[in-house]
């Protein structure tokens, strides 16, 4: 048991420095707050797909589910991180023009 929790709490100290350093990036941009920059609006949504990746592995209990279940996840992962960023950057094609 002592090596579950351990693993849970290196695990949370991983997500902790994902978000710390998702929030630094984030305030990287200090010309404009309001204008959108792409490659840390880029950056910010891959390290929080990251995030839950993680979340749903490790306290999911995702890692132990069948395999079909951890493909499924993945899969809808991937789907969610296409329609974001494609959102995304089709709205900045849209919105210079």
């Amino acid at each position: 048991m002592a090596g579950f929790e351990k693993r849970l709490l290196i695990v949370f100290f991983a997500l902790s420095a994902i978000t710390m350093t998702s929030l630094s990036v984030g305030s990287l941009d200090g010309r404009d707050a309001l204008r959108p920059n792409a490659a840390l609006t880029f950056t910010v949504i891959v390290m929080a797909l990251i995030k839950v990746r993680v979340i749903l592995r490790e306290f999911m209990e995702v890692r132990h589910a069948p395999i079909l279940l951890c493909r499924l996840t993945d899969i809808w992962l991937l789907l969610t991180a296409v329609t974001l960023l494609g959102t995304y950057f089709v709205g900045m094609a849209f919105s210079t023009r």
